[in-house]
């Protein structure tokens, strides 16, 4: 339950030191240093803006500057806190700890670490091997543990509060903007530490573009309405996207409708642990294919999501290669776009299970007629 000051009770902040020290054993590393946000997020359950982490077989050491130092030794639980002074670089800090503790190999976040850090980091700690690790680790953090899952969860409920305050304020005349401005203002009064990404507010023709941005257009009787929106709470992001109707519908603005969620309830239908992500979205698409739209359905039907929007483990046709294992994340987000017409998108979170899926989005998908 969120309790009065629009929070949830958890344990101490999530810890994956472990899981990351086994991570160096099977493939053996020395020491593993991570320098995303998330990555830094994920290992120490800290979040700045600034920072390096490095963990070895045997300790784990979190790196920032004096505007976290405090915090983070409040919060880094089990991480030796290193303060970096204003003169200092991190990789300097870093790579005397790696000759000092004699690694021969370090993993890293090769899609993350810029070229400079890396040959700072290279004179500091010389004669060593650097070792791709971005595939390693966005395979240990696809499979989110039951306290990642419950935080997701507290997330997308902190999501729908925002959104079922807004709708009774949702009027024709409104522009896109101001529609979209509300949302974002009743996110952050449900609890919100941050959104997940720019929300997507679009209406009428404007519901035809997947991505599209919110503008100065007014709502008028007879739109769509499609809003895609997310939250980010305890470090953990939701994701999704309602299609409203204001006014009234046509016949052919209900079937496109019901052939999106006929589409998304077939592709939930075959999520579960062990299967590839091509075949779920598959599933989908075939429904979607069946009535006559599959021209107009052009993205997959998922992707990942844990501490990022966009994380590994997504359903589109180019998840063939690897079964998705319990414990993964996934939105669950069909679409039909008529281009300049009108567009619907339905969107849920999943999580994979042995047997089925958990579906943590609580929102009605009936067609709501504002």
């Amino acid at each position: 339950m969120i309790n009065a000051d629009n929070t949830r009770s958890f344990p101490t902040p999530y810890s994956s030191l472990r899981r990351l020290q086994a991570l160096l054993s099977e493939n053996n590393w020395d020491a593993l240093l991570l320098t995303s946000p998330a990555g830094r997020r994920y290992a120490t359950g800290f979040t700045s803006s600034a920072g390096m982490v490095l963990v070895t077989r045997d300790a784990g050491f979190l790196y920032t500057d004096s505007r976290y130092i405090e915090a983070a030794r409040a919060r880094a639980a089990g991480f030796t806190v290193e303060l970096i002074e204003r003169e200092q670089k991190y990789q300097e800090q870093v790579g005397a700890r790696l000759s000092a503790y004699g690694v021969r190999t370090l993993g890293f976040e090769q899609g993350v670490m810029t070229v400079s850090q890396f040959r700072t980091l290279g004179k500091a700690w010389p004669d060593a091997a650097f070792c791709p690790a971005q595939s390693a680790l966005n395979a240990l953090r696809m499979v989110k543990t039951d306290e990642e899952i419950a935080r997701m969860r507290a997330a997308q409920h902190v999501a729908e509060t925002a959104y079922n305050a807004l709708l009774p304020m949702i009027r024709t005349g409104l522009t896109e903007k101001q529609v979209r401005a509300e949302l974002i203002y009743q996110m952050y009064l449900a609890g919100a530490d941050g959104l997940s990404f720019d929300p997507i507010v679009v209406s009428g023709p404007n519901t035809a573009l997947p991505h599209g941005e919110a503008t100065g257009r007014v709502l008028q009787p007879g739109d769509f309405l499609l809003m895609d929106f997310g939250v980010i709470f305890q470090g953990y992001c939701s994701d999704t996207t309602r299609t409203a109707a204001l006014g009234h519908v046509t016949e052919e603005m209900r079937r496109v409708y019901d052939v999106v969620l006929c589409a998304q309830l077939a592709g939930i239908a075959a999520a579960r642990a062990g299967v590839m992500g091509a075949g779920i979205h598959k599933a989908a698409a075939d429904v979607i294919a069946d009535a006559g739209y599959g021209a107009y359905f052009g993205h997959g039907f998922g992707h990942g999501i844990g501490l990022e929007v966009h994380e590994s483990g997504g359903a589109a046709p180019s998840a063939a290669k690897t079964p998705l294992p319990a414990g993964t994340v996934l939105s669950a987000e069909p679409g039909i776009y008529l281009p300049g017409r009108f567009g619907v998108r339905i969107e849920d979170v999943i999580v994979l299970r042995e047997n089925g899926c958990e579906n943590l989005t609580g929102l009605s998908k009936e067609l709501l007629v504002l």
